[in-house]
């Protein structure tokens, strides 16, 4: 059986972005970067010393034919790019001084040319840490227009599952302690990142320790608040809380205690109510599950980047590399 990155893999082949991978001395981007090219997944941009990364290439015997290489050092752009990352930032203090350091970094310069339109997305995280990949991101692409609040999610696959097989998990990476309007942009960016990449109606559940009020507390309440400006905002779309896991997932328990619930008993999108409880919760189904975890992918920036574990495979970096084309599609955004 076809798993989900495999599936989302095939459709990245149908509309064929161009993905900037700023670490291109590490052996496991190199060969994600091949195997992109070579499977027609995206086209590769690699950002970085050129002569290290050749003399990478040859260390483990990667071709990069077929693989654009854009050295910041000697690049035509370089003196454009300063220019516009000053006019950029110029009103939160930046000197021309520190935009031409902050662009031989090859992950500012690779955002860059995502916010450009040289490039429809970035993956790194290989070897630089989560801030290293999400500042530039977030100083220089931003949250998409009209959205506050930038987040992550985890594509969840449960071979085994006695429920539904795929699920998003959001916040479990990012957002440490949303309130209610954080909340609810994390709702719905996670009901699209479902929709997008799993292509199947979200079933949204705002999960807590409570279930329509069995208790009461400052916690459920930002819940409740969430759920109502959710509704407001997407009258259309299936969401329902506050709901206990057990009642967001098992039709038996939902109809004990959520009767009625157009999503009690079938969600497949679970919104934590803080980073403490998403990151335990996917890491639970992870390990008792045999669950594959696939992220944290960030969700609400205006163009994509995207975040690698560095303990990452490298057909792990396939997967993000596809998701981010999947992403940059105009449709979604």
């Amino acid at each position: 059986m076809e798993n989900i990155i495999s599936k989302i893999i095939n459709r990245a082949k149908e509309n064929v972005k161009s993905i900037v991978l700023p670490e291109g001395t590490d052996e496991r981007v190199l060969k994600a970067a091949r195997i992109a090219t070579d499977e027609k997944i995206a086209n590769i941009i690699l950002v970085g010393n050129k002569n290290d990364i050749l003399k990478k290439s040859n260390e483990f015997k990667v071709s990069l034919e077929g693989i654009t290489l854009i050295d910041p050092n000697c690049s035509t752009d370089y003196n454009s790019f300063v220019d516009y990352l000053f006019e950029l930032r110029k009103n939160k203090g930046i000197t021309i001084e520190e935009c031409k350091r902050l662009l031989l970094d090859p992950v500012y310069y690779g955002v860059v040319m995502v916010k450009k339109g040289l490039a429809d997305g970035l993956v790194s995280g290989a070897i630089h840490s989560t801030a290293d990949t999400l500042r530039p991101a977030l100083q220089i692409i931003k949250s998409r227009e009209g959205l506050k609040t930038v987040s992550s999610f985890f594509l969840m696959e449960i071979p085994n599952s006695r429920y539904e097989t795929e699920y998003v998990f959001s916040d479990c990476g990012l957002v440490e302690n949303p309130d209610q309007y954080e909340l609810s942009d994390i709702a719905i960016e996670a009901s699209k990142s479902y929709r997008l990449l799993v292509e199947k109606e979200p079933k949204v559940s705002m999960l807590s320790y409570s279930t329509y009020g069995s208790a009461s507390s400052p916690m459920i309440d930002k819940v409740k608040e969430a759920l109502k400006i959710v509704k407001e905002k997407e009258p259309e779309l299936f969401i329902d809380g506050e709901l206990q896991v057990d009642a967001a997932l098992d039709k038996t328990v939902a109809l004990k205690k959520a009767p009625g619930s157009s999503v009690a008993g079938e969600a497949n999108t679970l919104i934590f109510p803080n980073l403490e409880a998403g990151n335990i919760g996917y890491k639970l189904v992870e390990r008792f599950g045999a669950a594959n975890a696939y992220g944290p992918i960030t969700q609400g920036l205006a163009k994509p980047v995207n975040d690698l574990s560095r303990g990452s495979k490298t057909e792990d970096i396939v997967g993000v590399i596809a998701i981010t084309c999947l992403q940059s599609n105009e449709n979604y955004i």
